[in-house]
């Protein structure tokens, strides 16, 4: 059964505890610009919605990359990029729709979120559930049902 990342913004508080298990756990050190998982901050609004790779069926990430730096994980179905194989040309992070592969310059190569093997820190360290790993066939459900007990169905039925 493949997982995967189930996002919920309106559990998350902004704390960056995913940002900050990410970074541990992918480069060692306490560090949210480090991380593969981002928190994109509405001020006006008060809002948080944390962001990362979704592990597109058809990842444009992957078809892009000339040197085919990018494979699919067929345990846990994350796109991961092979260090040995990526020269850093960024042609991944153009091909993203969604700026969720970045380049490090650290190291010269691209960085995503591989769901850390099958077990996503941002998720484990994430205090209000804002981030869940689960069944990846039920991933919609929950926001389908959510979006669902707010339609005024009264307006519709004629």
């Amino acid at each position: 059964m493949l997982r995967s990342l189930n996002i919920n913004p309106d559990k998350c508080t902004g704390c960056l505890q995913c940002e900050m298990a990410c970074s541990f756990e992918n480069e060692g050190v306490f560090n949210p610009a480090k991380s593969r998982i981002k928190i994109f901050t509405f001020h006006e609004e008060g809002r948080f919605v944390p962001y990362t790779c979704t592990q597109c069926d058809e990842a444009w990430c992957l078809h892009a990359c000339p040197v085919e730096a990018i494979k699919m994980n067929r345990e846990t179905g994350a796109m991961e990029v092979l260090d040995s194989v990526c020269v850093g040309c960024k042609v991944c992070t153009i091909a993203c729709p969604f700026g969720t592969v970045n380049y490090n310059q650290t190291t010269g190569k691209v960085i995503k979120c591989d769901l850390c093997g099958g077990d996503p820190q941002c998720a484990a360290a994430c205090p209000t559930e804002a981030i869940t790993y689960v069944d990846a066939d039920a991933t919609g459900l929950e926001k389908m049902r959510a979006w669902a007990s707010k339609t005024d169905n009264q307006a519709h039925a004629n």
